[in-house]
């Protein structure tokens, strides 16, 4: 199985040059904002974002001081928006230690969440680098669009298989698109390449998050059972979908109330699960993924072979393979 390490080797030196660069500027001189920042790096994750704007930008040049400037500006965005998720899901942990908001309130970790969002806008002001501005702030309309429409559906629980995969588009699957494109576009001033670069990344993304929307339904863990977060949460995604498409009318009426009333309910959500495994929907659900992923690994193959284009189809099979 190819791991992370193999597909980052073409940009080690900047994934190496990249660790300061974000560190500066996850900085304040307010000591317990300070403090904060200094705990959200120390608890980063495996910065994939960066690894693709590096890829991305030596597919198509050489990764420059402005390559380092999209990626820190992407890895921004994305910790804004992680500590921002974990207020609105309620949630107590990342990545195996407290989130910032269960360490220092709600109030606190929005505040924070906004200051690395406006940290990174300021970054690409300052180096007058609009067209980064333009990525970014799309890419921040698209991820607060997708998550209310999330919100929204869970509520009513009327999700369609096309209004799933808007959500996760814009939801997930669009800083990977942008961090796809900015990569190009620190390296490029044709146009075109940060767009197919943009349309590439959106179907590896969305490859990703029906990876993360499998994981529920199968065993992992110590308990070596699947965690059903996801119906906990009232949200319907692939594997359900395909189960609720396929029922008659009044099995999906018995999972939709399941869905509404027992959501909390640990056996019932179990069954939930089982059924879900039983009719076909993990099956279906990867076949759709690696549907995205080869026409991701097809938009790439247009370009020429090279270092980066190697590490690049293997990160879309790490994507899909991935165990967490």
């Amino acid at each position: 199985m190819t791991n992370i390490k193999s597909i980052g080797f073409p940009i080690e030196k900047e994934l190496k040059a990249f660790d300061p660069y974000f560190k500066e500027a996850l900085k304040s001189d307010i000591p317990l904002l300070g403090t904060i920042l200094n705990f959200l790096y120390r608890t980063k994750g495996k910065q994939l974002r960066p690894m693709v704007v590096f890829l991305s930008a030596k597919l198509h040049g050489e990764p420059n001081e402005f390559s380092q400037l999209a990626a820190c500006s992407v890895e921004l965005l994305h910790s804004a928006t992680l500590v921002h998720d974990d207020v609105v899901d309620d949630s107590f942990e990342r990545r195996g230690v407290f989130s910032i908001n269960a360490l220092w309130r709600n109030k606190m970790a929005v505040l924070v969440g906004d200051f690395i969002l406006a940290r990174g806008l300021m970054l690409q002001l300052e180096h007058k680098k609009y067209n980064f501005l333009h990525l970014i702030s799309q890419a921040v309309q698209d991820m607060a669009e997708g998550e209310i429409l999330q919100i929204k559906k869970s509520r009513k629980l009327d999700i369609d298989e096309e209004t799933y995969f808007e959500i996760i588009r814009k939801k997930t699957a669009s800083l990977i698109a942008t961090s796809m494109a900015i990569g190009a576009a620190s390296v490029t001033d044709d146009p075109e390449i940060p767009e197919k670069m943009f349309q590439i990344g959106l179907d590896a993304g969305i490859a990703f998050q029906i990876r993360d929307d499998i994981f529920d339904y199968q065993a992992k863990g110590i308990i070596g059972k699947p965690t059903g977060n996801d119906i906990k949460e009232k949200k319907i995604t692939l594997p359900l979908l395909y189960v609720l498409k396929n029922s008659d009318l009044k099995e999906k009426k018995r999972i939709l109330t399941l869905i509404k009333k027992k959501n909390k309910n640990r056996s019932m959500v179990q069954d939930l699960i089982q059924l879900v495994n039983e009719k076909g929907g993990i099956e279906y659900a990867t076949e759709k993924m690696h549907e995205f992923k080869e026409k991701a690994v097809n938009g790439l193959m247009e370009f020429p072979d090279c270092e980066a284009r190697v590490s690049l189809v293997e990160l879309m099979d790490f994507i899909i393979t991935r165990q967490k």
